[in-house]
Order: C-alpha cells, then sequence, then structure tokens
C-alpha cells in the first residue's frame, strides 16, 4: 500500500502558554482534495506552518512522500513540491502578472558574465499556463493590482501547476470573491486534481469546500475532532460538530 503523500504525526505546538496544537494527527492523500475546517484559533494555519517549514513542531514528526522531513523553511518544502498560496496570493500588485508568475524563478540567459532576463520567453509561458486552466487573460503586462480576486487566485493556481507542485495549500481561496468568481476557482482546484495534484484547502466555508473536497478534516481549539470521507458527512452535520466542540447550543 502506497504512503500518504503527507503523514503528520502527533503535531505539537506552543507559543509561550498558549497551546496551539495538543498532538494532531493529519494526512493527505496522493491526488486528493483535503479540506481543512476551524473558527479562528483552531489551529489550522499553525499546523500548515509547520508543514511548510515556517514553524518548527516542539513535538511530533513529519512524512512527504514517505521520507522523514523537517523542512527549516518554507523554500525547503517548495523545491519538494509545496506550493501554498496565501489569502495576500504573495503577489506584488505593482508587477505586472509575467513577473508575478515567475517571481522567484526567473528564466535568466547568460552572455559573457552578463545576465538577461528572458522577458518575451516568460511572458509566452505565462499566457499559455492560464489558458491551459481555461483564464485568458488580456495583457502579460497587466498590473495585478487591477485584476480582479479570481483573476488573481488563477494566477496563483496556475503558477503552482506550472512549477510541478505536488500539493498545492489554499488558504481562504473564496474569501470576498463574487459567486461567479468563487465557482471559476472551485473549478481551478478541481483541474489541479485532474493533473494529480493534491490539495489542502483551508477555510471557514463549509459549502464551498464542500463542494470540491473528497475528505475533510476538523480542528477546534488545537486538536483534531473530526475526519470524514465526503460521502460520509453533510454540511450540516460538520457545522454540528464544530459548534459542539466550541460549546455553541
Amino acid at each position: 500500500m502506497n504512503a500518504p503523500l503527507v503523514q503528520m504525526n502527533g503535531i505539537k505546538k506552543s507559543f509561550g502558554r498558549v497551546q496551539a496544537l495538543k498532538g494532531v494527527d493529519f494526512e493527505v492523500g496522493r491526488n486528493e482534495i483535503v479540506g481543512l475546517l476551524g473558527d479562528n484559533g483552531a489551529g489550522k494555519s499553525t499546523l500548515i506552518k509547520i508543514l511548510v517549514g515556517y514553524y518548527r513542531p516542539d513535538e511530533g514528526e513529519i512524512y512527504f512522500e514517505g521520507r522523514k522531513i523537517a523542512f527549516r523553511s518554507p523554500w525547503e518544502s517548495r523545491q519538494l513540491g509545496i506550493e501554498t498560496v496565501y489569502q495576500d496570493l504573495a503577489l506584488v500588485n505593482l508587477m505586472p502578472l509575467w513577473r508575478n508568475f515567475f517571481l522567484g524563478r526567473e528564466i535568466v540567459k547568460k552572455i559573457g558574465p552578463f545576465r538577461f532576463i528572458e522577458r518575451n520567453k516568460m511572458k509566452q509561458i505565462s499566457m499559455e499556463a492560464l489558458k491551459e486552466i481555461g483564464i485568458f487573460v488580456r495583457n502579460p503586462e497587466e498590473t495585478v493590482a487591477f485584476m480582479s480576486g479570481g483573476e488573481r487566485q488563477a494566477v496563483a493556481i496556475a503558477r503552482a501547476i506550472h512549477f510541478g507542485a505536488k500539493l498545492l495549500i489554499l488558504d481562504e481561496p473564496t474569501a470576498a470573491l463574487s459567486v461567479g468568481e468563487t465557482r471559476k476557482v472551485l473549478e481551478h482546484i478541481l483541474e489541479a486534481k485532474r493533473r494529480g495534484i493534491s490539495v489542502i484547502f483551508i477555510t471557514h466555508n463549509i459549502y464551498h469546500v464542500y463542494e470540491v473536497a473528497d475528505r475533510l478534516v476538523l480542528l477546534e481549539r488545537g486538536e483534531k475532532i473530526g475526519d470524514y470521507k465526503k460521502k460520509d458527512i453533510t454540511p450540516q452535520h460538520i457545522m454540528d460538530v464544530i459548534a459542539a466542540a466550541a460549546g455553541v447550543k
């Protein structure tokens, strides 16, 4: 039996007197979309930041593709194929689309002692990558600040797909989007799965993640309170479990 793509065992993390994670087990299968749900302070962001190397766990073990890992920085996790799209999208508003697409991965040509950025090649590749997931951008020189929230999400997701991500982590990807843009972003997430990429979808919106997830993991106050296949649970049941764990009547 193949090992999960990601396996986190007994993860604990404290910040001073605050115990953010209390021995959480979490895994993501290969080519699986996992919804990670919970209220503010549940531990979702802390768990993901430990996975990508932003934080080090106080206790616990992490395996990626069956190999024990201990990332020292997000750069190291990115090198192994873990791409994270945070709410701010890691895009630079004043830069054009093509520069954002290749941010930190610029194609450079050396001529003697000089290095030149291959602008035209990067413009062409970024447009083609977006087109492949059904996004038609007017101009690669378009400044990201003038793009809609859905278009910005599309750039971030297409970038992850193009650069060979094995795991795509999306932090509240549908927050503040219109109904139409939300639908498009959910389609891009399913396209990532069709291309063999596993996805962690972090959100407060149960109905959005329920549409695309294969499995749903619920956190509350640093503990895992549920791990369900979608076919075994309804959105209302998920809300009831979270409310009960939070002591809401």
